[in-house]
């Protein structure tokens, strides 16, 4: 039975990074890698953001929702994460995920305030973010973490895994120096950024 299972993940593995890369060639600008996520940087991801103390997460652009399903194994299961993606084609793989804490909305990072009133949500504890800021113009970057901390509950996370450094300096400019690490085990290597929003001593 083990060996059933083993070449039936290993299936679902190359299934999904086909159409992973399927997705990178039609939209390279939208997908950040040719190849999805390694387990080592899921696993930094989920530490980095708090995953397991977290009631609200939002994830913007998951992809085919390797990262999803990380996110998912590590949250509560009285939490809910709220998945944002633009392409409709990873849309309607990450809708046949069965999971009820799992909700998916089509449509833009930027308008991630709107994505949360439409599903009744409030103020996430984290954002989550693998969009490839550095293929986006600057002007959209900003919107997006302007957007991104104007949603956040008072003391939530802001994490962005990137390749390139260009969320790092249109984050510090808007909320600060991150806390950075590197994951050098992933293709290509990543860093994992994150901003902390200060919560309001008078709440």
């Amino acid at each position: 039975m083990d060996d059933v299972n083993d070449v039936q993940s290993g299936r679902a593995q190359r299934g999904h990074g086909l159409a992973f890369f399927n997705g990178f060639l039609k939209r390279p600008e939208q997908v950040g890698s040719v190849i999805p996520s390694s387990r080592f940087l899921e696993r930094r991801i989920i530490e980095v953001a708090e995953i397991v103390n977290a009631r609200l997460v939002v994830e913007l652009g998951p992809g085919t929702g390797g990262t999803t399903q990380a996110i998912l194994d590590a949250l509560p299961e009285d939490s809910k994460l709220l998945a944002i993606e633009i392409s409709p084609e990873f849309v309607e793989r990450l809708r046949a995920n069965p999971d009820p804490r799992l909700m998916v909305h089509r449509g833009s990072a930027e308008h991630i305030r709107e994505a949360l009133a439409i599903h009744g949500l409030p103020g996430p504890d984290v954002v989550i973010s693998g969009i490839p800021f550095s293929t986006m113009p600057k002007f959209l970057g900003k919107r997006v973490i302007s957007a991104v901390w104007s949603s956040l509950d008072n003391g939530g996370r802001f994490v962005a895994y990137q390749f390139r450094s260009r969320v790092a300096s249109l984050g510090q400019e808007l909320l600060g120096k991150p806390d950075t690490t590197l994951e050098l085990l992933n293709v290509p290597p990543m860093r994992v950024y994150r901003w902390r929003k200060q919560a309001d001593a008078s709440r």
